[in-house]
């Protein structure tokens, strides 16, 4: 009889969620994409957001916020009401901002339930073609002979952690000369004011081709598609890998038949062939996981840069 009543007692409080999971969503939903339009991060959500109204059968809005790294955006999503009708976008920030802030108004990792991630984007180290190494081995050796810089997006970009895990890792010296815009430091690279810059395939990709520049490496652990004769910086250093990515989360305590149920679109939209090729163009690869798996890299992602973070030397704002 008692067994029968705990069974009776966790349906009651199952089947409210089990319902809400089974009619959701009821209105439409919000993507929050914590950057300003027209960047990677803002196109991705735009892609995905248009296949979840048609799947889901609600509009499904994307509003930028951007400000302070993707912290006003970020903190929207974590104070929203949990239903699954306010998700974010996130971006490598997600990971980097814990180890880049003194403070911040919400926990990276209590305050959300993670539902996929949707893409990851590497990176390439690229020299300038005059530059005395055609080779990662030629440039560290050259690094150790002769004092080298690294150009980047500003301090605590994926970029130039990137290069400093590169540094730590290849026991080199380097030192760091911010600018603020890839294209400035695409120019900067090309006047040969600055030895290197890490920066995504598909916009290093032109200027490698083109022979202004030469890609060395590139920071994931297989070679990249956009860039196939460009070894992974693994080879040369092992364990090396460096990749960033966005994916949808929602406000802590969401549903687990509304996460299950996002998780399952987006995996079904990340299958399809015309996405696959529209994600390709713009030198992202499809990443969907299951909500654990991304939680977990979340956790790992955090725990890696926040230690690259104050071994570079980096104070938190």
């Amino acid at each position: 009889m008692l067994i029968q009543r705990r069974a009776v007692a966790a349906t009651i409080l199952v089947a409210p969620f089990a319902a809400k999971g089974q009619t959701y969503p009821t209105k439409p939903i919000r993507v929050i994409v914590p950057s300003g339009p027209g960047g990677i991060t803002d196109i991705l959500a735009r892609i995905v957001a248009e296949q979840l109204a048609e799947r889901l059968g609600q509009p499904v809005v994307v509003e930028n916020r951007p400000g302070a790294g993707g912290v006003i955006g970020t903190e929207v999503v974590a104070r929203a009401e949990p239903d699954g009708h306010t998700l974010l976008m996130a971006f490598p920030s997600h990971m980097l901002n814990p180890g880049l802030k003194a403070r911040l108004p919400y926990d990276t990792e209590r305050s959300f339930a993670p539902i996929s991630t949707v893409t990851t984007v590497s990176l390439v180290l690229m020299v300038p073609a005059n530059l005395a190494a055609r080779t990662l081995p030629e440039l560290i050796a050259l690094a150790r002979r002769e004092p080298l810089t690294f150009a980047s997006v500003g301090a605590g970009s994926l970029g130039h952690l990137g290069a400093e895990l590169f540094r730590s890792m290849a026991g080199i010296e380097l030192t760091h000369i911010p600018y603020r815009s890839a294209p400035e430091a695409h120019t900067s690279l090309l006047r040969g004011d600055v030895s290197m810059f890490f920066d995504p395939p598909v916009t290093a990709a032109p200027h490698i081709r083109e022979g202004k520049l030469r890609g060395l490496g590139v920071s994931s652990r297989e070679r990249s598609g956009v860039l196939p004769d460009v070894p992974p910086i693994a080879d040369t250093l092992p364990g090396y890998e460096v990749l960033g990515w966005n994916g949808i989360l929602a406000p802590a305590g969401t549903p687990a038949p509304v996460v299950e149920r996002l998780n399952r679109e987006i995996r079904a939209i990340l299958a399809q062939e015309a996405i696959i090729r529209r994600l390709a163009d713009l030198g992202a690869d499809p990443a969907p996981s299951d909500p654990d798996a991304f939680a977990q890299r979340i956790h790992t992602d955090i725990t890696k840069w926040t230690q690259v973070i104050r071994a570079s030397g980096i104070s938190p704002e």
